[in-house]
């Protein structure tokens, strides 16, 4: 099967995205207001939520690997030095292997949904830090602007002094002219 990539539609998907985020910041421009205010996104987070990034942040840390490794070892001891190996699951542990296997089975997929937001919220904060920065660019180009506007006046207006002066030059040269002039 051949499967042909339409350049044109994720071009253009990506355009209409942009063309979104430009409307945002042309509105905060318009507004006049901070666009990292007008980007605060205080989301409430589901149980289901808070619970799957819980697990997720616990089952990734050294307290989890530790605990998990003393429970292994207190189990494993147990049923081989303290039942003699005739315990509630004796070597080779079937019992430990499938809770092992149901914690993995209900870990992973909790820990892929905490990813998922995570990716999600990665992704809203870069649409917001380019809003920002476009937002940025085009304020340091007005200003930008307003800096060349403020020049080209300030030396309009330095011409403008140096033209009176040098026409008061003038007039007195003629007027001292005028007054050495023998006659």
């Amino acid at each position: 099967m051949n499967h042909k990539i339409n350049y044109r539609t994720i071009l253009e998907t990506s355009n209409g995205n942009l063309a979104k985020l430009h409307d945002i910041v042309l509105k905060a421009l318009e507004e006049e207001e901070l666009i990292s205010e007008k980007l605060k996104n205080n989301q409430d987070l589901s149980l289901a939520e808070k619970m799957a990034d819980r697990v997720a942040s616990f089952g990734g840390s050294w307290r989890f690997i530790i605990t998990f490794s003393i429970i292994i070892l207190i189990w494993i001891s147990t049923n081989v030095l303290l039942l003699k190996n005739h315990g509630f699951d004796p070597y080779p542990f079937i019992l430990l292997n499938l809770m092992l296997s149901c914690i993995a089975a209900l870990q992973a997929p909790i820990i892929m949904m905490s990813q998922n937001r995570k990716e999600e919220r990665d992704r809203l904060r870069a649409e917001q830090d380019y809003m920002i920065n476009l937002k940025a660019e085009i304020e340091i180009r007005t200003l930008h602007d307003k800096i060349d506007l403020l020049i080209t006046e300030q030396m309009k207006n330095l011409f403008d002094i140096q033209k009176v002066q040098m026409d008061s030059i003038d007039k007195l040269r003629k007027t001292l002219h005028e007054h050495l002039k023998p006659g």
